[in-house]
């Protein structure tokens, strides 16, 4: 059975500097450096055995891209969303999440934990680490000093500090 024949590609000049620049760009994910190379690659007359040998990858996989290009560009290189269960927490369950660890402070104690953040919003502690994570909070990191409420010591720890608990003599 054969094959069909691989699309053709042709580059213009401002999608071949933008997929050059995808390419070579740090901050790009892997996946999508490999995707702007396959369709230059394959813009250059190679054929899909020989990308897919380059890239380690299949011939199917390849030639995916390739068409997936032919047909939408370069909005065709973008990822397209994974099948899966749909989340659970909406937007204003996160948003309140969110909004409590800036905002409020737990009583008798000096930020709050995923565990008691977790008890207060009614979800799990690992959804509350989630969010957390999702928009780098860190509470137990704070930026001000703070007094110590241990009776009959003077202390200042700083929170943002690489001794953090640990006590400085008086």
């Amino acid at each position: 059975m054969r094959r069909p024949k691989a699309v053709r590609i042709e580059l213009a000049a401002d999608e071949r500097a933008e997929l050059e620049a995808r390419a070579r760009r740090r901050k790009t994910s892997r996946g999508g450096a490999m995707r702007a190379a396959i369709v230059l690659l394959a813009a250059s007359g190679m054929a899909n055995l020989g990308i897919a040998k380059r890239f380690g990858t299949t011939r199917a996989t390849v030639a995916t891209w390739r068409q997936r290009f032919a047909c939408s560009r370069m909005d065709g290189l973008s990822g397209e969303p994974r099948s899966g269960a749909p989340r659970k927490t909406g937007d204003d369950k996160i948003t309140e999440v969110v909004r409590a660890t800036l905002e409020t402070m737990p009583t008798a104690a000096t930020h709050c934990t995923t565990r008691s953040m977790a008890k207060a919003s009614g979800l799990s502690v690992s959804s509350v680490h989630r969010i957390w994570r999702a928009f780098s909070l860190q509470p137990h990191r704070s930026e001000t000093f703070r007094l110590s409420t241990d009776a009959g010591e003077s202390s200042v720890s700083d929170a943002g500090a690489v001794g953090v608990g640990r006590r400085m003599k008086s």
